[in-house]
């Protein structure tokens, strides 16, 4: 394969195939692990984002090949495939056609722009596309410390409400927790139109992890997502202070 893959490590939690369709991301969160993965550095990779070369034809290829395969395509690990770029590029869209062409299942991570995935709602739900949104904090300003040209808490609530409404499976990406507070307000405040929760902790930064009691958040999510009734999967690295 070209530019379809099977993650590794962490990743391997969230998906089984994933597509990463652009190369750098200008949202430029704080907690981003893409830079140390493609061996360059933060300001360089948050300074601009561009099309992977080649990547809609290669992806058609990969596509063909796999043909029918039941694992999901993620898109996408390394880059949001609704960050500012997609607006002149809609590579994003062009790819959920061809993954729904050859019979693949699809699913989107994304903290974009809202206007740009409600206009692929309409093709999300023809090909039966998963809709995930990473969502840390209730607290927009805490948001924009750390996520600085993400989209906002309110708009990413908006966009999964209008989403779960269309009858689209939604989910949330709860990772990285960093306000173990916060992470649970987010709970929660949107339980009611998310599907799926998927929850983990803040890796790499030890002097904001060593801060946060995990056992105990731990337990308190756990303890709020079975009380409300919500589908959810605690990551290996937060799970492990539950034994």
């Amino acid at each position: 394969m070209n530019v379809i893959y099977e993650p590794k490590g962490r990743a391997r939690e969230y998906s089984e195939l994933a597509c990463n369709l652009y190369r750098g991301c200008t949202h430029g969160c704080r907690y981003c692990y893409a830079p140390s993965c493609m061996r360059t550095s933060a300001d360089k990779w948050h300074a601009k984002a561009e099309p992977r070369e080649k990547v809609l034809e290669m992806l058609e290829k990969d596509a063909s090949r796999l043909r029918g395969d039941s694992r999901r395509v993620l898109f996408c690990f390394l880059s949001d495939p609704y960050q500012p770029i997609e607006r002149q590029e809609r590579l994003t869209r062009r790819a959920l056609e061809i993954v729904a062409r050859n019979e693949l299942r699809s699913q989107i991570l994304t903290k974009g722009s809202a206007d740009l995935i409600l206009e692929d709602l309409d093709l999300m739900k023809q090909s039966g596309t998963e809709l995930g949104v990473t969502l840390c904090f209730s607290d927009d300003e805490t948001r924009k410390a750390w996520e600085p040209n993400a989209s906002t808490v309110m708009d990413r609530l908006s966009v999964l409400r209008i989403a779960h409404q269309a009858g689209i499976h939604t989910w949330v990406s709860l990772e990285p927790v960093i306000d173990p507070i916060q992470a649970l307000e987010v709970i929660r405040t949107a339980h009611g139109f998310v599907d799926f929760w998927k929850v983990g902790k803040l890796n790499h930064m030890k002097d904001i992890e060593s801060q946060i009691d995990w056992r105990k958040f731990l337990i308190e999510a756990k303890r709020l997502l079975d009380s409300v009734g919500a589908d959810y999967y605690v990551k290996d690295d937060l799970r492990r202070y539950g034994l």
